[in-house]
């Protein structure tokens, strides 16, 4: 199949293809990111890399099997304490636009959009809007050790070049908890916290996934030790609470499978600090397998808010 991917980060599209089963003719990828595109190249030398989506011709990739991506949630996401977008305008909206317009341009005959379930009830109104149908909302804790609730909106396109929603059931729970995706130590609770690309820092006092949220700081740690938490002025809103010097920083590896990333996916490349970034920039690859699924398995009986987008 021939994959148009945008925003691509790591390539987390490509892992997805593959853990669905799906043969990838080629593979074209838009990103910006220098980090990222070394890495995706690294693991998958095939990709072939275009930059800036705002340069893109589109039109090129006319009657490809899968657009997929999901525009950076920065200006949307709840997280953004200053100048957040709440209604469809500004750079948020803009680099959304581009996702359409790839649509438009590349006619594909699926596609897969995925976004931060914080954003405005305006936004995702509006969004709901363009693609003409709603999104399915799925938290990654159904498939990994991590509670990730993210929006996606899948299509499929029609004869008359309209565009349906995808039935796509929840994906079953696979009952994966976070001991599980640990190298060594315990935890005591079921599922990690969102894991986010600010996800580099641990200097042993303060939280450690810098995760802002409603002007707090949440913590993520896993523990070689007894479990517990740390005891600070953010104590109340702290991942766990105990004595601090059983803490340790989640590993890479750890990381890699709370976003279900194989074991085989190398960041060798890069720093560790990027790999942190790219795994909380990137996708739950297992939930996009799911959606992928549903797509080849999807009969056109699910035909509600059919749209044109021409």
């Amino acid at each position: 199949m021939r994959i148009l991917s945008l925003f691509d980060g790591m390539a987390c599209g490509m892992i997805a293809m593959q853990l669905a089963g799906v043969e990838v003719e080629s593979y074209d990828a838009y990103e910006i990111d220098k980090y990222a595109i070394k890495t995706a190249q690294h693991n998958f030398p095939m990709i072939e890399e275009h930059g800036d989506v705002f340069k893109a011709d589109f039109t090129q990739y006319e009657g490809v099997d899968f657009l997929v991506g999901g525009s950076p949630c920065t200006y949307w996401s709840i997280a953004q304490t200053k100048n957040r977008e709440t209604v469809a305008s500004g750079m948020g909206w803009e680099l959304f636009s581009q996702y359409v317009r790839a649509l438009k341009e590349a006619k594909p005959k699926y596609f897969i959009y995925e976004n931060n379930k914080s954003m405005s009830k305006q936004i995702r109104a509006s969004i709901d809007d363009t693609f003409g149908f709603e999104a399915v909302l799925i938290n990654s804790a159904l498939v990994s050790a991590q509670n990730r609730q993210r929006l996606y909106w899948v299509g499929r396109r029609n004869e008359d070049g309209t565009y349906s929603k995808v039935n796509v059931e929840q994906p079953e729970d696979r009952g994966i908890l976070l001991k599980d995706a640990l190298d060594s130590g315990t935890v005591d609770r079921d599922k990690s916290l969102v894991l986010t690309a600010r996800y580099a820092g641990f200097d042993g006092s303060q939280s450690y996934l810098c995760r802002r949220y409603f002007g707090k700081s949440f913590g993520q740690a896993a523990f070689d030790g007894d479990i517990g938490g740390m005891k600070s002025k953010w104590e109340e809103n702290a991942y766990f609470e105990s004595d601090e010097k059983n803490i340790r920083q989640l590993t890479v590896s750890e990381c890699k499978r709370l976003q279900t990333v194989p074991e085989w996916y190398d960041f060798s490349v890069v720093s560790n600090s990027q790999a942190y970034k790219m795994l909380g920039n990137g996708w739950t690859c297992e939930v996009i397998a799911h959606l992928i699924r549903s797509c080849l398995n999807d009969d056109g009986s699910q035909l509600p808010g059919q749209i044109s987008l021409f």
